[in-house]
């Protein structure tokens, strides 16, 4: 495989929102964002809104305690069909560890709309998501691989598999 550090990551085409939205488990991620690091359950829940954006709400439990925060994504180019978002968040100002306006790269995405991959440009950060809390094996090595094809291999090496609970939290 040749080294794609000098080019940017390859996205996904023609995504459609309406069918990506509903909710997503966190499988694995890197690093764990906004999250200390003894969080689990962690899942996104997208919603398409009237004027096409998307909002976000990701959720996660830290001792029992549930933390969120909010957003909203859209587009970065709305007449391109790659899937290339941005994702703006609600933040209030007493957490600045949490980046406002980020991107959000969708690498790969099955057929089924079941798993994604999603990176970021600069290859900092990357997540694992699933529509169940248990993604196979076999298809987890298989993202992974997809990932470091994509000049994510630093990454790869520290992605943090994020405990899921099985039934997850109401």
């Amino acid at each position: 495989m040749g080294n794609k550090i000098g080019k940017e990551p390859e996205v996904v085409k023609g995504v459609d929102l309406e069918r990506y939205t509903g909710r997503w488990y966190e499988i694995a991620s890197f690093p764990s964002f906004f999250q200390p690091k003894n969080s689990e359950n962690t899942r996104a829940t997208y919603t398409l809104n009237s004027d096409g954006t998307v909002h976000v709400l990701n959720e996660t439990w830290n001792n029992g305690k549930r933390n969120s925060i909010e957003g909203s994504a859209y587009k970065a180019n709305p007449n391109s069909d790659e899937a290339k978002l941005k994702v703006k968040f609600f933040v209030p100002p007493f957490l600045p560890i949490i980046p406002v306006l980020g991107n959000y790269w969708i690498l790969y995405l099955d057929e089924d709309y079941q798993h994604a991959l999603i990176g970021e440009p600069t290859r900092k950060y990357l997540w694992i998501l699933c529509r169940q809390t248990h993604l196979d094996d076999e298809i987890y090595n298989q993202l992974v691989e997809k990932a470091k094809e994509e000049g994510y291999d630093d990454v790869t090496t520290k992605l943090h598999k994020t405990p899921q609970s099985d039934p997850p939290p109401e």
